[in-house]
């Protein structure tokens, strides 16, 4: 059987394998430009690979946790709104009952009296709808919110609801008595006003204080999601420049070995046409 073997020299041999070299590097480099990453798997850098992704993935659970705050922060602005909205309507219902203590006219206290027990509903009204996302901390039976600042939920915190309703489990005034009818019973309304209100600021600037820190982590998360997709592109982004730049060597490398091996071939040709 005769042989089909293909026999090259060596010198087109070596132009051939050059050639191919530069192939395998052109692939690569059109690689890394068109994804912008000079390690795309673990075949190409296995320690850069598994560490970058594992910075990418923290950082993709931390973005995660970041709109829970966020979200919680919406909850607790919500409810410092309405203990704001509430303060004002007790501030009115207070100037109802030193209204009511300065008159004398038993008529205009009763009608002073259904106004009173009218702003009380609205109090109540208001703290039942401050809600966000479903969340209402200020309500009859307030929610308690829970907010993980990390991964393992090791580090956390919890924010217990306030009561601000007008309820004795809440800021405790009741409805007019007796009409305002007499004034040891306006003078216990202007009681409970007091305490309510000294209570609101309490619960107003606890919730405050809350948001404060909340806000805080949110940042600080923020900016750790960041610096973690940083470390993440170090480790995996390619220099364009650099790449572009190689880009073109190794075109220019490809079409001398082409020419090369065009020489080469051309040489083995003069060659056998001694023989012809």
């Amino acid at each position: 059987m005769a042989n089909s073997k293909i026999f090259l020299s060596a010198g087109v041999q070596s132009n051939l394998l050059s050639l191919q070299r530069t192939s395998k590097l052109l692939n690569i480099v059109q690689t890394r430009l068109s994804t912008n990453l000079k390690v795309n798997s673990a075949i190409d850098d296995a320690s850069a690979y598994f560490t970058a992704r594992a910075l990418t993935n923290r950082a993709d659970d931390l973005n995660s946790l970041k709109e829970n705050i966020d979200l919680s922060i919406s909850a607790l602005q919500a409810a410092i709104g309405g203990i704001e909205a509430i303060t004002e309507l007790v501030e009115q219902a207070k100037g109802l009952a030193n209204t009511a203590k300065a008159t004398g006219d038993t008529a205009e206290r009763s009608l002073l009296a259904v106004q009173f027990n009218e702003l009380l509903g609205q109090i109540d009204d208001l703290a039942n709808d401050a809600s966000f996302n479903g969340t209402n901390l200020i309500r009859a039976t307030p929610d308690n919110l829970e907010v993980d600042f990390n991964e393992d939920g090791s580090s956390d915190i919890t924010i217990t609801g306030l009561d601000s309703t007008t309820a004795a489990t809440g800021l405790n005034v009741a409805a007019a008595g007796n009409d305002f009818g007499d004034l040891p019973a306006i003078n216990v309304t202007i009681t409970q006003l007091n305490s309510a209100l000294t209570e609101l600021r309490t619960n107003a600037a606890t919730l405050g204080s809350n948001n404060t820190v909340l806000q805080t982590r949110l940042n600080f998360t923020d900016e750790l999601v960041n610096t973690l997709k940083d470390g993440s592109g170090k480790l995996t982004l390619a220099d364009l420049n650099e790449e572009s730049a190689n880009l073109l060597a190794l075109q220019t490398r490809q079409q001398l070995g082409l020419n090369s091996l065009a020489l080469a071939a051309q040489s083995e040709r003069a060659v056998l046409s001694l023989f012809g």
